[in-house]
């Protein structure tokens, strides 16, 4: 009598109850609610009419007809389009410029200067908007009085109320940007075409234009278009400098819609939808042109070694180029900020100023109980979305990049989703969704946690993206081999070989929580607020000092936040091996 053979759905309901399926059906799941109901939620609301007391929401084109007929509409759009493609411009050109100089010259002291000019993106853009109010504007700004009293002006020369001041301080402050982007490309490029051009009798000048600039192409485009949707979804600039003038953008207009009485969330949604549209548009034509790079590609051997072009004596130009820059984009805006700290009344520096220095408003930050929970809030949500997010990416990231689960890429496009999504816009579609179905979280602090870890998983996805390929797959099949199961494997293999990518996704992921508004602007609720809803408060209230005050130390906490990331990104990053 034979023996029988075990029936085969045993086996595969011990592999269905494998925790490597539930652990990836969960995120999923996650991924998929995070990055598609916020958005379907604001398309839906879009077409229905506000409910009221006496009628329930109906499905109606007006919200459309209001918004795209409406004449203040087109202009609207105009000045959006002119706002972002200046700012582009402006920090597409300084950046560039810069990046130049840095990497493809022998101006002195270059690693200085790269180190100087990553400083900027730690200050908040609110923060760096009201520093050039304090030093721009028409009325208290130190620059203009400086103008009037050394130069005879009789007006002031300078109006940061203005579409020119918009582009300028938006530029200058994402020029950084630009910076890091490009140096990236003129870094990796092959110097021996320019020596040819330069040695057969070319300018420096030419030679950068025919050659290095050509050769940069998609680097170029693909910082342009990064650039435009980035400054196409700002709001702290097109609020604080945009409104009081009269310049209205689509962020400005969707959050005077919805902060008007009654609530317009319907109009709302419909300029969020376009501005939806312009962003992903310029997202998709970048990863289009980003793909066709390799026309561009210089081929370099083992004896590839990037050399710098002799400026000669304009060495003293561009250094001092540099000098300046960093003037205008980091010691001008923290000096005002600082001194605004120090005084009783906000008043421009002069001697009769300097006798009624004061720290005044450092004791009020510092003893005010609302501002110092602000910042617990602010760090804890920080450290508990950097934690989520690079975790949740990880395991798609392994799903994507390890596995031949049919859909996988499906699962990549969703997580990279919210990356269209302006964080203005984002903040919209979040508040729609919990206010149709309340489920406790609208007014707390899990819903702005829930934000940023929207907001932020593409970007955890790309770090965890690059360190994930390098890992082979031979070392997960040893540890199978040896009876670990998967999540064995998953956190005794593959998380410590993300550790490097993981990392600096978390460290950069840390900064940004920390720094955000836009997202956050529409969902917080008194009593719950991050610190950078403290800072747009007290500019709103007019309580100048203490906001200055508390920007200088909120500035001086990112920078020791940045210094012990990188002090732990030394200690258990990737070891150089001498």
């Amino acid at each position: 009598m034979q023996t029988p053979v075990a029936p085969a759905p045993l086996e595969h309901l011990k592999v269905g109850l494998d925790p490597k399926w539930l652990v990836i059906g969960v995120c999923l799941v996650v991924v998929g609610f995070l990055a598609l109901v916020p958005f379907g939620f604001m398309v839906w609301q879009s077409f229905l009419t506000p409910e009221t007391a006496d009628a329930p929401s109906t499905f109606t084109l007006s919200n459309y007809i209001t918004a795209y007929t409406d004449p203040e509409t087109i202009k609207t759009l105009g000045n959006s389009v002119q706002f972002a493609l200046g700012a582009s411009v402006v920090a597409f050109t300084i950046g560039t410029a810069l990046a130049w100089m840095n990497e493809r010259t022998n101006t002195p002291m270059r690693r200085l200067f790269y180190a100087l000019s990553i400083i900027p993106l730690i200050i908040p853009s609110i923060l760096f908007s009201i520093a050039w109010i304090m030093l721009a504007s028409p009325k208290i700004g130190l620059l203009n009085m400086v103008a009037q009293s050394w130069f005879g002006f009789e007006n002031p020369p300078f109006n940061i109320y203005s579409m020119w001041g918009m582009i300028w301080v938006d530029g200058l402050h994402y020029s950084p940007m630009a910076f890091l982007l490009m140096s990236a490309s003129f870094k990796a490029m092959d110097p021996s075409l320019e020596e040819s051009a330069v040695m057969s009798g070319s300018s420096v000048l030419k030679t950068l234009w025919r050659i290095t600039l050509r050769l940069a192409f998609p680097a170029i485009v693909a910082t342009v278009l990064t650039l435009f949707v980035r400054a196409i979804e700002s709001f702290e600039v097109p609020a604080l400098l945009g409104l009081p003038a009269g310049i209205q953008v689509f962020t400005s207009a969707i959050y005077e819609a919805i902060h008007q009485f009654p609530s317009q969330l319907g109009l709302a949604s419909a300029f969020s939808v376009l501005l939806l549209v312009i962003t992903s548009g310029g997202i998709y034509i970048q990863a289009r042109i980003s793909a066709s790079g390799s026309k561009y590609v210089t081929v370099t051997g083992k004896g590839f070694r990037p050399r710098s072009i002799d400026l000669g004596n304009w060495r003293i130009l561009t250094t001092g180029i540099f000098i300046v820059y960093f003037l205008l984009i980091v010691v001008l805006p923290f000096f005002v900020l600082l001194w605004s700290s120090l005084q009783k009344f906000y008043a421009p520096p002069s001697m009769e100023a300097l006798n009624h220095l004061t720290l005044d408003g450092y004791r009020y930050v510092l003893g005010s109980s609302d501002i110092l929970n602000a910042v617990f809030n602010s760090l804890w949500m920080a450290v508990a979305c950097a934690t989520i997010v690079m975790l949740l990416s990880a395991v798609v990231c392994w799903v994507v990049v390890k596995t031949k689960i049919p859909g996988r890429w499906l699962l990549d496009n969703m997580a990279s989703l919210p990356m269209v999504f302006p964080g203005l816009v984002l903040g919209v579609s979040i508040m729609i969704f919990y206010l149709t179905f309340d489920i406790g979280i609208y007014g707390t602090f899990w819903i702005i946690l829930l934000a940023y870890v929207t907001r932020f998983m593409p970007y955890g996805l790309r770090y965890n993206t690059t360190s994930m390929i390098q890992i082979h797959k031979d070392l997960e099949d040893s540890a199978g081999m040896s009876g670990a199961g998967w999540l064995t494997v998953f956190t005794r293999v593959i998380l410590p070989l993300l550790k490097p990518g993981m990392l600096a996704g978390w460290i950069y992921v840390l900064i940004v929580c920390v720094r955000e508004l836009s997202s956050s602007i529409l969902l917080y609720s008194p009593g719950k607020e991050v610190i950078s809803i403290v800072i747009w408060e007290l500019w709103e209230n007019g309580q100048y000092v203490e906001l200055s005050a508390l920007s200088v130390l909120f500035i001086l906490m990112l920078l020791v936040l940045v210094v012990i990331a990188q002090a732990i990104g030394k200690r258990f990053g990737v070891k150089e091996v001498s």
